[in-house]
């Protein structure tokens, strides 16, 4: 059993646990993942090589609002539903093993463990292990860490499992200018792609917007910004009044910035190896992506993140060097300005960030894990 869910942070390590233990000789219809119906897995996992159960459920929303203590009720309920409905699963299954990888969907998973005496691993891709994670360490036979210093007993360091395409990046020259070619981008020029996560984040589109019309004269640099599709209409209200089509335009004249704004980008790998630098939320995904890339990056850590994990993950690589950090509420088109244009006059200092990141990447991070799941099967 593999559990985890909610967000692309637990959907994605944990799909790739399950293709690394068949790669080490499972068969597919012997691993079972554990989700939940209000999560990204409910649209993602359907057409699922792997059997798998979406439970119900929700997050807990961290307020005391009178409308917030009602929902949390509901999850409350819906929580403890689907630890009954694990338990069941597991007594009638019998799993040799769960690997638990965090998020309210692997709760009824991991105290289904508990209660049936299952080895238990747990996978924590921040640098801070979440609520879920925190509640269960105890009980771990193992736990699987993407940093050094991770506070979980029986730590392992093997990073974060991400899609193996940013495994097989080439950050060379020409590899660069095929991947801009591909996004339609000027191969010659220098190149910033800037995102927010699977949602967005409205202050960095505010100031990567910003800092585009600040750039608007630079004909030796594009800047392709990926807004989110929850912030893309309120961006192009902010940014132009009017609609979302009239701020998704290139500025394609060889005289002046080459600027792309998109919702949504499903060519991440390709956005990657276009890219000199990224301009970044720190979540788990983005950071495992950016180390295993290899690529230099600004964080802007998300406030109010659980335990400050964003702010943490991101100090990592910055400690390494492979990054530089910007608290939200300083970023600010000018500030960018400043970083962005600091480092992308310095090619020096972009190597050795890009050699700082990948030397924190772990290619082979789902194999590690699934190692560490097979010793610990019963």
């Amino acid at each position: 059993m593999i559990a985890g869910g909610g967000t692309g942070g637990h959907v994605v390590p944990s799909l790739q646990i399950a293709r690394a233990l068949v790669e080490e000789g499972h068969t597919a219809d012997s691993i079972e993942l554990y989700g939940s119906r209000r999560g990204q897995e409910a649209t993602v996992w359907p057409p699922l090589e792997f059997p798998y159960t979406l439970l119900p459920g929700r997050g807990i929303r961290r307020s005391l609002k009178p409308d917030a203590i009602w929902a949390n009720l509901g999850a409350v309920i819906g929580l403890a539903w689907a630890c009954l409905r694990a338990v069941a699963s597991f007594l009638r299954h019998r799993p040799r093993v769960v690997v638990v990888v965090g998020g309210y969907a692997s709760f009824p998973a991991g105290l289904a463990a508990v209660v049936t005496r299952t080895p238990m691993v747990l996978v924590t891709t921040d640098a801070v292990p979440g609520a879920v994670n925190a509640a269960l360490a105890r009980f771990a036979a193992a736990s699987a860490v993407a940093f050094p210093g991770t506070d979980m007993p029986r730590a392992h360091v093997t990073g974060t499992p991400v899609k193996p395409e940013f495994n097989a990046l080439e950050r060379t020259p020409s590899a660069r200018a095929k991947a801009r070619t591909a996004l339609d981008l000027p191969p010659g020029r220098q190149t910033v792609a800037a995102f927010g996560g699977s949602l967005g984040a409205l202050r960095i589109n505010r100031a990567v917007a910003e800092l585009a019309q600040r750039w608007s004269s630079q004909k030796e640099r594009s800047l392709y910004q990926v807004t989110g599709r929850r912030d893309y209409e309120q961006f192009a209200r902010l940014t132009d009044g009017t609609s979302a089509d009239a701020v998704s335009r290139s500025s394609n004249a060889a005289s002046h910035l080459h600027y792309d704004v998109v919702p949504f980008e499903d060519r991440m790998p390709t956005l990657y190896g276009a890219a000199d630098l990224c301009v970044s939320r720190a979540g788990a995904m983005s950071v495992g992506e950016l180390v295993v890339a290899g690529m230099p990056a600004i964080l802007v850590p998300l406030p109010g993140a659980p335990k400050d994990h964003q702010t943490k993950n991101a100090q990592a690589l910055v400690d390494a060097g492979a990054a530089v950090l910007v608290p939200d509420a300083e970023c600010t088109s000018e500030r960018l300005d400043r970083e962005l244009t600091a480092l992308l006059n310095d090619p020096d200092r972009l190597e050795s960030m890009a050699a700082a990141a990948k030397s924190l990447g772990h290619p082979d991070a789902a194999q590690q894990v699934a190692r560490l799941v097979d010793a610990h099967a019963r």
